[in-house]
Parts: C-alpha cells; structure tokens; sequence
C-alpha cells in the first residue's frame, strides 16, 4: 500500500463517518473528497463499503435498545410493529436499488457536476423544510405506523442520486408526513441499519472479482476510521438537531456544493 493512499483512506473515512447521518449527503462528500484527492477504488467500491463501519456504530450505541426489541418480538406487538416499519422502509430501496445498481454507479457516481448540483438543491430544500410550519403528528419512532414508514422508504430513494443524501431524504419526508424533528432523525438512524447492509453485500458481490488484497486493506482502515467518527455524531446529533434544526446542514451543503463546482470549473 501506498502511504498516500492510506492517508487518503483515513481521511475518507471520517468523512464518511462524521457525515453519513447528517443530511449533508456522505456519499457526495466521499466522492468529491476521493476526486480532488485523486483516489480510486475499483468500482467506486470504498464509498459503498465503508458505510459499514458508520453502521456498526449505531448498532454499538443503540445495542442495549436493539437487544431489548429482539428479546420482547415474541411477546411485544408494540416491537413487531417497529421492526416491521423498518422493514417495510427498506423494501422500496431494496428493490430500486438492486434495478437501477449499475446506472449508479457507472453514471451518477461518476458525475461530480451533479453531485454538487444536487447539494446546493438539497441545501435549500432543508431550508424550506426548516422553516416551514408544521405540526407534526408522530414523535415516537417505535409507534410509525406500517403507511409512513413505506411512505419514507420511497422517498429515502431519492438518496441514489449522489448528493441527496440518504438521511437527508428521509429525515425530509418524515418531516413532510408529520413526524417531528428528533423522530424523524431518529427513524433515519435505524432505517439506515437494513438499506446500508444491503447496499454493502450488493456492491460486494459485484465487485468481487474485481477486489484485491490491497483494496480491502484500504477499505478497512476507512471503515475503522468511519465507525470511531461515526460514534460521536450518533451520540451527539439528535439533541443538536432538538435545538438547532437543520439550517446549519442546509449551509454545509450549500457551501461545499459551490465550493465544489468552482473547484471543478478551475481544476476539473
């Protein structure tokens, strides 16, 4: 392994922890980040497989949460429902995903205009979202009812256009179908568990022939560097967003995109 390419392996990674549940779209940071820093994976594989890392950190904060649920399944319809949401969430993503795999990461992913198009939109979407008056009807994740939880799953579709950002569109749409703030980040968090896995195993598999031992050292240290980021956002960002809402991401977004789109003007 290159020392440079190590470093940039790091580097990538806390990007994609310290970004992937904010609605700020990690995908688009880690792509751009990887072009101007002049890496390459075979595939665009890294951006999809670090994910992991950031996943494990939810699973490691919200462990004793989770065990519980699993442990009550059998006796607890409140549980059954939860999981089921989540579930029901994930089939959307599941199925356009698998459909539409090669599109992405042959066409999309490959196109940093409009990924950083995409985040100066995403930009000002939050902001119209944050400042609009809603009156939301929901504010326990664990009680989404099995329709809103199929509604968010299609918007968090959105997501496969890089730059949208996958927490970004589904935090949006819980927003717009009447959760609050905190629940709908919160949702977010857990819905990221089975579309992130599936995402994993489906880019690894197609990539399979295509990965070298070299490949997956690097991938591992972004995926450890993404779980260690990952952890702090997880554990701070619901009471942030509690007191501070999302203009600061709408901001982030809208600067990195015309950041971006200069630097790609100038430097290509």
């Amino acid at each position: 392994m290159e020392d440079q390419s190590i470093i940039s392996a790091l580097v990538l990674g806390l990007i994609e922890g310290l970004t992937e549940f904010i609605p700020v779209s990690s995908t688009a940071h880690v792509l751009l980040a990887g072009h101007f820093l002049g890496f390459k994976s075979p595939g665009n594989t890294f951006a999809v497989l670090i994910q992991l890392g950031a996943i494990l950190a939810i699973l490691s904060v919200y462990f004793t949460k989770l065990l519980q649920i699993a442990l009550s399944l059998p006796t607890s319809a409140a549980s059954r429902r939860f999981v089921g949401a989540v579930l029901v969430g994930f089939l959307p993503a599941a199925v356009i995903g698998a459909i539409a795999h090669d599109f992405i990461k042959t066409v999309l992913f490959e196109t940093p205009m409009l990924i950083c198009v995409v985040l100066i939109l995403g930009g000002f979407v939050l902001l119209w979202i944050d400042r609009k008056p809603l009156t939301p009807r929901y504010h326990d994740v664990t009680e989404y009812p099995l329709s809103l939880a199929l509604k968010i799953g299609f918007f968090q579709c959105l997501a496969m256009i890089p730059g949208t950002s996958r927490s970004g569109a589904t935090i949006v749409g819980a927003l717009l179908l009447g959760a609050d703030k905190r629940s709908a980040a919160e949702f977010s968090f857990f819905l990221a568990m089975p579309t992130m896995v599936g995402a994993f195993a489906l880019d690894l598999y197609k990539n399979r022939d295509a990965l070298s031992f070299n490949d997956g050292a690097i991938i591992a240290i972004g995926f450890v560097a993404a779980f260690v980021s990952a952890i702090f956002v997880v554990r701070s960002l619901l009471d942030f967003i509690s007191r501070r809402g999302y203009a600061p991401f709408a901001y982030w977004r809208i600067a990195v995109g015309a950041i971006g789109l200069v630097a790609l003007l100038l430097v290509g």
